[in-house]
């Protein structure tokens, strides 16, 4: 890399940002926004609060998901189970709430796998993933309106879902990379 191009700044400068609409959910908004080569325009803004996802793995390298459907872009899909992290909660704690709110089964301690922004030039939507080996089953899944079926799904079948389009969202692709990486690292 050449000497002028490492000291070339591409920080876009931003000269405001007004709230178009917003929820507890999301913020939508648009910001004022020039180019370091001068140019200036607006671009949306979406603001979601921190979510948190576990992946649950058993020792049988199964992963628990849950099937639900998305009316967003109207398909059903497998997903792990999460949430979006209370303000002042801790993210491991949301996590282990969402697992056996959705699921049925309580996990055992966490540990972070990676965290991501699923869509960086729009977006500002920090998600954690989580993982535990263990898992204790406390009954039927106390949200009724997020879960139609919890299946422990092998690992090496989750790669299929994948390119099949049953898994779709980035959190779970994500994790099953991750899982699958460290897997063949001799990690898992």
């Amino acid at each position: 890399m050449t000497e002028e191009l490492a000291s070339r700044s591409t920080r876009w400068t931003i000269h405001g940002e007004r709230v178009v609409d917003g929820s507890r959910r999301s913020r939508l908004s648009i910001a004022d926004v020039e180019l370091p080569d001068g140019v200036r325009f607006e671009q949306y803004v979406i603001r979601a609060p921190r979510s948190a996802m576990v992946a649950v793995l058993d020792g049988q390298e199964r992963l628990l998901l849950m099937r639900r459907h998305r009316f967003v872009f109207d398909r059903w899909v497998w997903e792990l189970p999460g949430g979006y992290v209370d303000e002042g909660e801790d993210a491991a704690t949301c996590a282990i709430r969402e697992v056996e709110e959705e699921t049925g089964w309580r996990p055992g301690a966490v540990e972070p796998l990676v965290s991501f922004q699923p869509w960086v030039a729009t977006a500002d939507a920090e998600n954690l993933l989580f993982l535990t080996r263990t898992a204790e089953y406390t009954g039927a899944p106390v949200d009724v309106n997020e879960t139609e079926r919890v299946a422990w799904v092998p690992l090496e079948e989750t790669r299929q879902l994948i390119s099949e389009g049953e898994i779709v969202g980035a959190g779970t692709v994500i994790a099953v990379l991750e899982l699958m990486a460290r897997k063949a690292r001799g990690e898992l």
